[in-house]
């Protein structure tokens, strides 16, 4: 059975453009079209909605930053040609496209140890090695140092791609690549507490 994108995101419970990005961005590969409307089939969307929520007891910190993203958008900047995520892009293009600049308190970013890059509620990729920040003049910041420790290219299974040969940054991209990481925030950068008895 085949469901339009309207439809998909009744079943999840989410808004029709917060499912759509997920279609944007590459990450439902079995979708198909039907004139100019979007299908993906009932068992994907089910899969979708019994992803389990990352174990963020299992961390170290009480407390993590969460990073927001929307689906790429091409930008013209020096250091980069994207912002966001898509599956599509390089290892080092989302590196580049996930690591600044954002309005955030650099240093709650850091003491958290890990950046979980959620796309639409989902954790589609995981930086680390963000101990060392710069801060623009609008008051952003960037972590130049950053390591894309993994990410997602198929959000149903999920498949996930590791990046980082460190055994710490494998399993964080392990334990929280593909699972639900809801975060409210008014700005890109969301702050979570994890619940760790640590």
């Amino acid at each position: 059975m085949l469901l339009t994108t309207g439809q998909a995101a009744g079943e999840l419970g989410c808004a029709v453009t917060t499912f759509r990005r997920l279609v944007h961005a590459g990450l439902l590969p079995d979708t198909s079209r039907r004139g100019v409307r979007v299908m993906i089939p009932l068992d994907s969307v089910q899969a979708l909605g019994g992803r389990r929520h990352a174990a963020l007891d299992r961390l170290d910190a009480e407390e993590i930053a969460v990073l927001r993203v929307d689906t790429a958008q091409r930008v013209e900047e020096p250091d980069r040609h994207w912002i966001g995520f898509a599956a599509s892009l390089t290892p080092d293009e989302l590196l580049k496209a996930l690591r600044g600049w954002w309005r955030c308190d650099a240093a709650s970013v850091a003491t958290g140890g890990v950046l979980p890059v959620t796309l639409s509620g989902y954790v589609v990729a995981v930086l680390t090695g963000l101990q060392r920040w710069e801060k623009n003049t609008e008051g952003r910041h960037a972590f130049p140092d950053a390591r894309l420790a993994g990410y997602v290219t198929d959000l149903i299974t999920p498949q996930i791609t590791l990046t980082s040969r460190t055994d710490q940054d494998r399993y964080l991209a392990e334990l929280l690549l593909g699972t639900r990481l809801p975060s409210h925030s008014g700005g890109a950068i969301a702050y979570v507490t994890t619940n760790s008895a640590n």
